[in-house]
Order: structure tokens, then C-alpha cells, then sequence
């Protein structure tokens, strides 16, 4: 950490993108953080959000931030191929990394990820942001109290994706899956709410003859308290947009779309005073500056959600 001030000097990698920018929202409300530099692959538009955010340096790639002495953290929101590598780069150059959900597009690179994560001392989080939602933190805390036991989740995660497109409606240079992106949120949430998953199966549907993805697809889990889940994914629905959960328990239902929360007579509940944000994704950077600070390890530290990509890696074993 910087001398002068004591906050944690972070750059941010892919901060032209959706979710780039969306971390630099987030910082910017977090009194511990500075942000030095950030990074893309497109110096114009990389140089546009410096501007923006009033961060004193952009730089194109990675090797460019990995060198500076006025890093000590990396936030890497790039492209899902990218996330595995990127990440061990980062802990070998002796810098913490909280690294964009999924960790990985296979289950080799998540494992050998972990290996790099274990034999570092830095902090090494993945950005499972249901984690930290404040609808999602509800539920969690009323689990952790005994007042509240998930029986069962419905979750439907639909957009409509039939071309290569980001969040910003821009065209990208990867493709999204549904598989190793879009359901790794439910995995590992279900996993959090209701204890390790002891059974898993998927079925998908046709492929996509240009993009070379199913455009659909089912999972149900199960969890060794018994609880079930069922989910739905699609990039073929035409509204409306976003993953909505909805919590069957023992005393009560709650439906969670994002970071809102409702009862299951679709009553709002004020989440409000759960956390000191109503941003996911900044209470998530908040968990990675606090972790970094208090040297420990954070919520969502590539330890914790392993399981999740073991989980993923096994459901892709029976889609082949």
C-alpha cells in the first residue's frame, strides 16, 4: 500500500468495458481505494475513462500495469479466455487480483489457478457477485441465523444474445456461455445458501451454428441438506432481461431479482441497512480492499468457489 496515503493502489484491467467501468463506479465510493491506472486493449477508449474517472494513467495490456510499482492490487474485468491466465500472471508478479466471474472456461485451468492462489501470499478473489447483493445477503444472514432454510430455488437467467454482443450492446471478441459464465452465479450461490452440491445434472439445447454455443439450457442441483435447485438459462428470450431467484424455505419465500428483495406475495423488503451500499459489485470491491488491508482471506477467495467450477466442469462432462 502507498506510503503517503495508506489506501490500496488498484488498477483496473478491461476498464473500458461493462464491467470495467462498473468496478470504477464502485471505487470510487471507497475511501481505502485509489485507483492508479487503468488498462485496455483500445488506448483511445482506454484513455476516455481515465479521463472520465480522473485516474492519472492508462495503458494498453496487462505487462504494462504488472510492471508499476504504483499497483498493488489488479482488477480484471477481460474476457472469460483470458481470466485464468491473467489471474496467475498477476499473483506471480506479486499483486492481489480479484478477477471478473467465471475464474476460468475449464475446470483445468480454475484447478491450476488455485494451485498458483494457494502458493501465494497475496489475496486471490473471483467476483461472484450474488455473494455480496444485499437481496442475496437477506436470505444469507437469516440462514446463518436458523431463522430460515432454503427447500428449494427456481432461478431463470434470460437474455436475448443471438449475436456476439456485450452488456453495452457493443460487439465482442469472445464468445459468452451460458455453461461456464452465466450459470457459475447460481452454482455457487446455491452452494452458499444451502451447503455443498451432491448431485448435479444439465441438458441443453440445439447449438447455435455460428456461434457454436447452446442457446439453452436446464440444470437442477442438489446440495447435501437436501435443498434442490432448478435452473433456467437462455440467450434466446426476448424479455424481460437479468437472472431472477426465487427462495422456497421452511418459513418463507423470498424472490430476489438483482438487488432488490420480495416476498413471495411479491412485497418489497427494504434491504437497505444491510449493507453500506445497494451496489453489488462495489460491496464485492469493498470485501477485496478490506481483505488486502486486514490480510485475510476474502468472501469469494478462489478457495471458497472452487467448488462451483468442479461443478461445472462435471455438468460440461455429461453436455459432451
Amino acid at each position: 500500500m502507498s506510503g503517503s496515503t495508506g489506501k490500496v493502489r488498484v488498477a483496473v484491467v478491461g476498464a473500458a468495458g461493462a464491467f470495467g467501468m462498473k468496478h470504477l463506479d464502485g471505487l470510487a465510493n471507497i475511501g481505502d481505494a485509489e485507483v492508479t491506472v487503468v488498462s485496455g486493449t483500445k488506448p483511445e477508449a482506454t484513455q476516455a475513462v481515465a479521463e472520465q474517472y480522473g485516474v492519472p494513467r492508462a495503458v494498453v495490456g496487462l505487462d504494462a500495469v504488472l510492471e508499476r510499482d504504483d499497483v498493488d492490487a489488479v482488477i480484471l474485468a477481460t474476457p472469460t479466455g483470458l481470466h485464468a491466465s491473467q489471474t496467475q500472471a498477476v499473483l506471480a508478479a506479486g499483486k492481489h487480483v480479484q478477477v471478473e466471474i467465471p475464474l476460468g472456461d475449464s475446470l483445468a485451468d480454475a484447478e491450476s489457478t488455485l494451485a498458483v492462489a494457494e502458493a501465494s501470499d497475496r489475496v486471490a478473489m473471483v467476483g461472484h457477485t450474488r455473494r455480496f447483493n444485499p437481496s442475496h445477503q437477506y436470505v444469507h444472514n437469516r440462514v446463518l441465523a436458523g431463522e430460515f432454510a432454503v427447500q428449494q430455488m427456481d432461478v431463470q437467467t434470460y437474455f436475448f444474445r443471438r449475436s456476439n454482443t456485450n452488456a453495452k450492446g457493443e460487439a465482442r471478441s469472445w464468445t459468452d456461455h451460458l455453461l461456464w459464465h452465466h450459470a457459475a452465479h447460481t452454482v455457487d450461490l446455491f452452494a452458499y445458501q444451502t451447503g455443498r452440491i451432491v448431485q448435479a445434472n444439465a441438458i441443453q439445447g440445439p447449438i447455435h451454428p455460428e456461434l457454436g454455443i447452446a442457446m439453452d439450457m436446464s440444470i437442477q442441483l442438489k446440495a447435501e441438506t437436501g435443498a434442490i435447485c432448478t435452473l433456467s438459462l437462455s440467450f434466446n428470450n426476448e424479455g424481460p432481461f437479468g437472472t431472477f431467484f426465487r427462495y422456497i424455505g421452511d418459513t418463507a419465500t423470498y424472490i430476489a431479482r438483482y438487488d432488490d428483495l420480495y416476498t413471495g406475495a411479491d412485497e418489497q423488503i427494504d434491504v437497505s441497512r444491510v449493507a453500506v451500499s445497494m451496489n453489488g459489485i462495489e460491496l464485492q470491491d469493498r470485501e477485496f480492499v478490506s481483505a488486502i488491508r486486514e490480510g485475510r482471506e476474502p468472501n469469494s477467495s478462489l478457495r471458497q468457489v472452487i467448488d462451483c467450477y468442479r461443478v461445472l466442469g462435471a455438468l460440461e462432462e455429461q453436455l459432451a
